[in-house]
């Protein structure tokens, strides 16, 4: 089967789970991809893209529902791409996600592994997330199926999530089942309040607009931050929507804005000015509260963190009179959470303004055994900075998606810790940057837990022991 025309495939049985929300079927010896599809269903597939060794698609047609699936609990189900796993179990979807985990430590990182923990489960499979961003659009996207229907259809403002893959296309979103506190409400609000008084929706595609995105925080305590982001100024109208929005919703505990007129969405460079309230929220976990600002960093899964730092508190084995080294620390919030069973712990961390956070976040809560230092990791970490600070008996370590520097890894392995915890999001870089210290430490326990149900994704921790 060549590169040319793209076939339709007819009675096609998916038969596995595959990663990225995907299942698998088998054609001609090669592996389709198809989204939105569980084990034993049987279904006609519109081939979008061929390769040697595999092919992706979509389906166009179904003959056989699996008697594997569960209804979706979300009317924009296999649209907005946000929940993949819907139709699949909650408990099937653990299984795979601990089998993966497997598979690449195995398989990426060659390792004897010992001491597989069952993966844990999160308590809330909906309306768990603490935080959710959100796009306007000028344009909402148009189904295939209302494409299909060969008659004008509106191309009314969307309020929503980006399509997976398309930048320019966004998902207009009437119910969010990831997010509670008033995240709807407030959403759908400012939607109709922007109609009402016709405020223009960003055009993505011409950089053109008022209004771009909208994030909302929600903590543990009960708090609200709401931060709008504009693409230009215009006094009159921001300060009458924010109004709005306050009266609305008195709840809203940081009201914040940002003029963002960049050619893109991010807003870590960027000025974010508290507008009504405080310009911050706190979270709250084993007594201990943490300032979560608009650029903090903090896991999305308020519940499941306090599971995550617990085991990875547990999995380092701290005595009390342990040197700690926190890498990637964030705004501290491990650190933190494991001061009161070190003698001290030093925590290294890229973004200035979450060190500022992190050194509040000691303060507010009284620990005294933390210190904190900002900068590129492969250059803080080395061993003048080592020989300054003291030697660290436990390492742990929580990198982004794309895992640890090999000069990171290096510096470890010549700091030579008796024991490493390595917590990721990204199994495969994990494992890849395990096989590098594989000379010199074993692997004595794994355990994942379940950040976010009804995604492919997965946090995963590691406990190392010096050979």
């Amino acid at each position: 089967m060549g590169r040319g025309k793209k076939p339709l495939l007819e009675n096609v049985e998916i038969k596995k789970i595959a990663a990225e929300g995907k299942s698998i079927a088998y054609i001609d010896e090669k592996i389709l991809f198809v989204p939105n599809t569980v084990p034993g269903d049987v279904v006609d597939v519109q081939v979008t893209r061929k390769r040697k060794s595999f092919l992706e698609g979509f389906v166009v047609k179904t003959h056989k529902l699996s008697e594997l699936r569960t209804p979706p609990f979300c009317p924009h189900f296999g649209i907005c791409g946000g929940c993949k796993w819907q139709n699949l179990p909650y408990e099937m979807q653990l299984q795979f996600k601990q089998q993966e985990v497997i598979d690449n430590l195995e398989r990426i990182g060659k390792m004897e592994l010992q001491n597989i923990f069952p993966i844990l489960g999160s308590a809330l499979t909906t309306l768990y997330r603490n935080k959710l961003e959100f796009t306007f659009s000028n344009k909402r996207f148009l189904t295939r199926e209302e494409i299909g229907q060969e008659m004008d259809i509106e191309r009314t403002p969307a309020l929503g999530f980006h399509v997976p893959g398309l930048f320019d296309k966004v998902v207009d979103i009437d119910t969010c089942y990831l997010q509670g506190g008033f995240s709807n409400e407030i959403r759908n609000f400012i939607k109709e309040y922007a109609l009402t008084h016709r405020l223009e929706f960003f055009n993505i595609r011409n950089q053109e607009g008022f209004l771009r995105t909208l994030i909302i925080r929600t903590s543990s305590t009960g708090e609200i931050m709401v931060v709008l982001a504009f693409f230009h100024e215009d006094r009159e109208k921001r300060e009458a929507l924010l109004d709005a929005l306050q009266q609305e919703f008195p709840q809203i505990s940081s009201l914040m804005y940002v003029i963002n007129g960049k050619a893109n969405d991010t807003l870590t460079d960027q000025e974010i000015i508290c507008y009504k309230g405080k310009d911050h929220i706190f979270e709250e976990m084993e007594g201990l509260k943490f300032k979560i600002g608009p650029k903090s960093f903090y896991q999305t899964n308020s519940g499941q963190a306090y599971n995550l730092y617990s085991r990875t508190r547990e999995l380092a084995g701290l005595t009390g009179k342990e040197i700690v080294y926190d890498l990637y620390t964030g705004t501290g919030t491990i650190a933190n959470f494991v001061a009161k069973k070190a003698e001290k712990v030093i925590g290294i961390e890229y973004v200035p303004e979450a060190i500022e956070d992190a050194k509040i976040n000691s303060a507010i809560n009284g620990i005294t055994n933390t210190t904190f230092y900002a900068g590129d990791m492969k250059d803080v970490l080395n061993e003048d900075f080592i020989a300054a600070h003291g030697h660290p008996d436990v390492i742990i370590t929580d990198p982004p998606r794309a895992g640890m520097h090999p000069d990171v890894v290096a510096t470890i392995l010549k700091a030579a810790p008796d024991r490493i915890v390595y917590v990721s999001c990204n199994s495969a870089t994990q494992a890849r940057d395990l096989h590098l210290m594989d000379n010199q430490y074993k692997v004595m326990a794994v355990q994942s837990v379940d950040m976010f149900p009804h995604t492919h994704h997965v946090e995963n921790i590691v406990l190392l022991h010096k050979r």
